[in-house]
């Protein structure tokens, strides 16, 4: 023994040479083992397994040892063939050549007597993820769909799915998902439903690209009667099951209230769950299902208030900082509902900063008439607070209430006393936003001048705080005796002012002085003008330039550009988009809500599903003008107080040219910022191909000569267009979309009609979103109530860059659809119209 404690010792680090001694060594032990009949040879198995699993999650290579292993899982011992199957699934995906030697005792174990041994063996099988070994799979998952353990069903159902990952083809060859489907119908098990309930949405959504067949399998698991079922069974389900059925009954299209009561009245204890993510899922449901409903949504607000508070109480500080994510995004939606609830949001002494801050960004929100007063006075005592950033997180939240014009009195008196409180950050704060509220309240300017101007500029370190001082130096240079000399002595510290922002706000505070008392400021002027021109930042050197020339043009021009006269700022821009907002509140019950940015914005394009989110919202305007031929398009889910999507569209000069006449103007889209905004991916190799498109003839073609009469031929027609093929995996975001639509010339404006079972379907926009999505046209932008939906489509020719834009506006109450249509290829429009008009017509009758 004593020569091999080195050995051992050594062992312990996988960079020491002695690793692969330490190899060796164990698969001598494993020879040795093979065969024993010991009595305690299962003991020793299990130390000599210990010691293989050990060095390998240290990183050594143990794959030499891979035949000994699976000679020594000839036992019944379940530990040891825990041990080897893990060995086996890791080795076997770095080895697929060795994995070949372990199909014969998997299979051997899934007809194992003991069920859990089947059930692990059918696992690890499943694990091996060779695609050489896919025929060995269909077999053990066939029977172990039928096996009479739960447990071995419950594992097949997701072995299934995975082998569908590996070969799709061999999982649908075999008929998997039909199984799946009637075992999830009729599974005494909760466990294995739910399995087979996931399996199948994954299977079904990947292949409904591919397949209408597929297509309408998902469909069918979101219909009544399997939501019905899976909810009158929601008790049997463990909570994470629970969470996945929920997850499925969100989508779920009810055809009336009343089923959208008796779904309410049914999930109602699971409000009082005490797992949290149950209660937000079952949230989540309440709330896409109500959106139609004003009445109703807003009484489910107040019912889910009491829910969230008390997950907000009880667990964690990080399970409160997961609910309070929720909480705050509802509160930005409905804050007048939660406004009475105030003190549900005041920061306890134990709570970690990022709880606070969100809190305090709550009694924001909620601030109104009648509890202004107290959100204020406990905001300012937060000023005081000892972390910092909260500190700063309290000033802003009091200056934002006072811009929301709520008791402003008081709250700007309150602002003011902060400049007392002799605190670097809390001044710099403090004249942020003094700034901000005497933009919006000019009438203030007297009380809060008389204050800033005994404030030292000396004083002040944060570049934010100097530039907001500076900015009502200049502003208000008539009603501040010392402010031409303020300006002056920073003028002299003008190489030792370090950031740009305050040296360009110098430069226009400096001008809009020497407007005001030019005597006193010319000086400054001149001093001020030279240091620009010589500094070495480019925006200060062009500004001071810019000032220079004015002034030398002419004076009076200079301060009408520069001191113009001001009207009040009656609203501030958000941080966040509307777009982005309503995105989030679409991804519910998700980490799109704790990070407060929807998951195309942090998620790898690989990890996104088949729906690819577009990567350029934010660049999405918001609002447009109003036009008589556009409708009032909102969120198929939302209530009229929720316009989610702005149809009104701005005025769009372009012409189309068919056939050498104008076309009527055209309003283009101005926002893209719906609910269903999606830039779909469709993971597909097919291309649809319509045969019976007829041709189209390109306009006439008039060259220079010909218009100057010279008797140049005309050319001749073009030959047929041949039959139209759309790209399977087409990708463009909405800033391209809403670029192209507003350069592109409209090529045609048809009616057409739907079929009346089509009008009878489009309950939902997401219905025919789906429906368009299996003939390779994607939706970008949707929205609407009944009878009234608008969509942006789009599609690209297969094998080129062309693109089509499509507006369709349906009417389900005539069923009909007015089309809109413009191209890269104008010459492929009118085919790809009737393509469009085709799959339209479908629609509903499958």
């Amino acid at each position: 023994m004593a020569p091999t404690a080195p050995s051992a010792a050594k062992s312990a680090s996988p960079s020491q040479p002695s690793g692969k001694s330490e190899v060796a060594d164990l698969k001598q032990q494993l020879r040795q083992l093979a065969g024993s009949r010991a009595p305690d040879a299962d003991d020793q198995r299990r130390d000599v397994f210990k010691r293989v699993i050990s060095c390998m999650t240290a990183g050594i290579d143990v794959s030499a040892a891979f035949g000994e292993m699976v000679l020594c899982s000839a036992t019944s011992d379940v530990v040891l063939k825990k041990m080897c199957y893990l060995y086996v699934g890791v080795h076997a995906r770095n080895h697929p050549d060795l994995a070949l030697l372990t199909i014969n005792f998997l299979q051997r174990d899934c007809h194992d007597q003991d069920p859990t041994i089947r059930g692990l063996a059918l696992r690890s099988l499943c694990s091996l993820r060779v695609p050489n070994l896919v025929e060995y799979l269909v077999s053990p998952l066939a029977t172990g769909l039928k096996d009479p353990s739960a447990y071995v069903r419950m594992i097949a159902a997701v072995g299934a799915a995975k082998l569908y990952h590996i070969s799709a083809t061999a999982c649908l060859d075999a008929d998997l998902p039909a199984a799946l489907k009637a075992l999830m119908l009729s599974d005494p098990d909760a466990q294995v439903v739910a399995n087979c309930m996931h399996a199948l949405q994954e299977i079904w959504t990947l292949e409904a690209a591919k397949s209408e067949e597929a297509a309408r399998e998902i469909e069918t698991l979101y219909s009544k009667p399997v939501v019905f079922y899976l909810l009158n069974r929601i008790k049997e389900f463990s909570e994470w099951a629970q969470c996945l059925v929920l997850e499925l009954v969100s989508n779920f299209l009810p055809s009336d209230n009343n089923e959208i009561f008796d779904i309410m009245n049914l999930l109602e204890d699971r409000l009082q769950h005490a797992n949290g993510a149950v209660v937000l899922a079952t949230i989540k449901v309440f709330l896409h299902l109500t959106m139609s409903m004003t009445d109703v949504h807003q009484q489910v607000y107040e019912r889910i208030k009491a829910p969230l508070l008390t997950l907000v109480g009880a667990g964690s500080p990080e399970q409160s900082y997961s609910v309070l994510c929720h909480l705050h995004l509802l509160v930005m939606r409905a804050p007048m509902l939660f406004s009475s609830d105030y003190k549900s949001f005041y920061c306890q002494f134990s709570d970690p900063s990022y709880v606070k801050k969100l809190k305090l960004e709550m009694l924001t929100a909620i601030a109104n008439e009648s509890n202004t007063y107290e959100i204020v006075t406990e905001l300012c005592e937060y000023a005081g607070n000892v972390d910092v950033p909260i500190a700063r997180e309290s000033i802003r939240a009091v200056g934002k209430i006072a811009l929301q014009q709520y008791d402003v009195n008081a709250i700007v008196d309150r602002l003011l006393q902060f400049l007392e409180m002799d605190k670097d950050y809390v001044t710099a704060e403090t004249l942020v936003l003094v700034k901000d509220l005497l933009r919006k309240y000019p009438q203030w300017s007297h009380d809060c001048i008389a204050v800033v101007g005994n404030i030292s500029s000396k004083n002040i370190q944060e570049p934010k705080g100097k530039a907001a001082l500076i900015w009502m130096l200049g502003e208000y240079s008539q009603d501040m005796h010392d402010a031409p000399y303020i300006l002056e002595s920073l003028v002299e510290n003008w190489e030792e002012e370090h950031s740009p922002e305050v040296r360009l706000h110098l430069l226009t505070a400096v001008m809009k002085c020497f407007f005001k008392r030019p005597p006193e400021t010319q000086m400054a002027l001149g001093a001020t003008l030279a240091s620009g021109l010589s500094d070495t930042h480019q925006d200060v050197h062009d500004r001071a330039l810019f000032y220079y020339r004015l002034l030398q043009y002419d004076p009076a021009v200079a301060e009408r550009v520069v001191n113009p006269p001001k009207q009040a700022v009656s609203v501030f821009a958000d941080t966040q988009s509307s777009e982005i907002k309503d995105r989030i509140f679409d991804e519910f019950n998700s980490l799109s809500v704790v990070y407060q940015k929807p998951s195309y914005m942090f998620t790898d394009k690989e990890h996104r599903g088949p729906f690819e989110y577009s990567e350029d919202l934010t660049n999405l305007a918001v609002g447009a003008e109003t036009t008589e031929n556009t409708i009032s398009a909102q969120r198929y889910q939302e209530s009229d107080n929720d316009l989610l999507l702005s149809t009104s569209d701005k005025e769009d000069n372009a012409t189309a040219t068919s056939n050498g006449s104008s076309a009527s103007t055209y309003n283009a889209p101005s926002d893209l910022s719906g609910p269903s905004l999606l830039s779909s991916q469709i993971p597909s190799e097919t291309s649809l191909i319509n045969p019976g498109a007829p041709t189209y003839s390109s306009q006439s073609n008039f060259s220079l000569d010909d218009l100057l009469g010279l008797g140049v031929p005309q050319a001749s027609a073009p030959p047929p267009t041949p039959a139209l093929t759309l790209n399977s995996k087409p990708v463009l975001d909405p800033g391209t979309f809403q670029k192209k639509w507003g350069q592109l010339a409209l090529s045609l404006s048809q009616e057409c009609s739907l079929s009346p079972q089509g009008a009878a379907s489009l309950m939902n926009p997401q219905s025919l979103i789906r429906h368009m999505q299996n003939n390779y046209i994607q939706c970008i932008a949707s929205g609407g109530q009944p009878p009234n939906y608008k969509f942006f489509f789009y599609a690209q020719k297969d094998g080129a860059a062309a693109f089509f834009l499509v507006e369709c506006i349906v009417n389900t109450a005539s069923a009909k659809a007015q089309i809109k249509v413009k191209a890269d290829d104008g010459t492929a429009a009118e085919a790809f119209s009737t393509l469009f008009q085709s799959a339209l017509s479908k629609f509903g009758l499958s």
